[in-house]
């Protein structure tokens, strides 16, 4: 069954690139309505569609648009309504930017989990990875193979020594996403810090909304809330960004040192290629694989 939420979650909070104060409820939907943004703040209060093919080029942050309505920084909340298994959602936004809490997707979990999931009288409809797609850039690698789950794989290397090598693999069954991701945070070095803020961005990031590092020193305070909560924020970004398939995606991910925009090509490729994938109506089986399914509110780390 398709799940939309019983009651409306409201979120406020800043962007964590624009700075700006943004207020954002996502609402109940109907089913087979899918995830779409509702710009409150513009003329007409155009809808945004949260789909692969509204993603516009940012390296930064995921961003969807239509026509000239944008909504960015969608990741943390997209990978959160997987995560719950929420299929069906319209989401009022009255800016342009997702605020960004914490910097985790956790506080949108909890948020859903507190206004309720409602089941609805509709098949679930999964996209099935037929055979292995895959995109290069440089060093960083997206691949998408065939799985019974959702299956994240995931490698990061960086010269700080505080993050380094990370890896971790996942399937995201039985409320993994929730218990073993949803709390990790965004995370960035003290001089990509520097360098963002001198050309106008990250105006909204602290250090109490995302991980910063200074070679071996974490800066945030209180530390890590996992040893490897670097690599397992960029699972978490990988969920956001596959849930933009308009489906749950039933197959492996592995990236390594992958981002949004590596991601985002790896999708347009997967459809691109008809005998790649296909939909699927998700039996009883199948669907006690996806994420979020039986999700409840014991599942949220001790920080929630």
């Amino acid at each position: 069954m398709q799940n939309t939420l019983a009651t409306p979650a409201t979120f406020t909070g800043l962007g964590l690139h624009t700075g700006q104060p943004v207020r954002m409820t996502v609402r109940p939907a109907p089913a087979d309505h899918g995830i779409w943004f509702r710009r409150t703040d513009l003329p007409g209060r155009p809808l945004v569609p949260a789909r692969w093919d509204a993603v516009t080029p940012s390296r930064l942050c995921t961003v969807v648009e239509a026509g000239e309505a944008s909504v960015s920084t969608i990741e943390h909340v997209m990978a959160a309504l997987a995560g719950s298994a929420v299929h069906n959602a319209l989401i009022d936004i009255d800016g342009p930017e997702v605020p960004i809490l914490d910097g985790s997707a956790m506080p949108f979990v909890a948020g859903f989990l507190n206004a309720g999931i409602e089941e609805q009288e509709a098949p679930v409809r999964a996209i099935r990875v037929l055979k292995p797609v895959e995109v290069r850039e440089g060093e960083a690698v997206a691949r998408l193979e065939p799985a019974d789950m959702l299956e994240i794989d995931f490698r990061i290397d960086f010269a700080e020594t505080a993050i380094g090598m990370q890896s971790r693999r996942l399937n995201m069954a039985n409320g993994a996403f929730v218990r073993e991701l949803s709390d990790s945070r965004t995370f960035c070095r003290q001089s990509d810090v520097d360098a963002m803020r001198a050309n106008g961005l990250a105006l909204g990031g602290t250090l109490e909304n995302a991980v910063v590092f200074d070679g071996d020193r974490v800066l945030s305070p209180g530390g890590l809330r996992h040893v490897d909560e670097p690599v397992r924020h960029k699972m978490l970004d990988a969920v956001g960004d596959l849930a933009l398939a308009g489906g749950p995606i039933l197959g492996r991910y592995t990236g390594e040192r992958a981002g949004h925009a590596l991601t985002n090509r790896l999708l347009r490729a997967l459809f691109a290629d008809p005998t790649a994938w296909r939909v699927v109506d998700c039996g009883p089986q199948t669907l006690g694989k996806l994420p979020g399914v039986g999700v409840h509110a014991g599942d949220l780390p001790s920080h929630a």
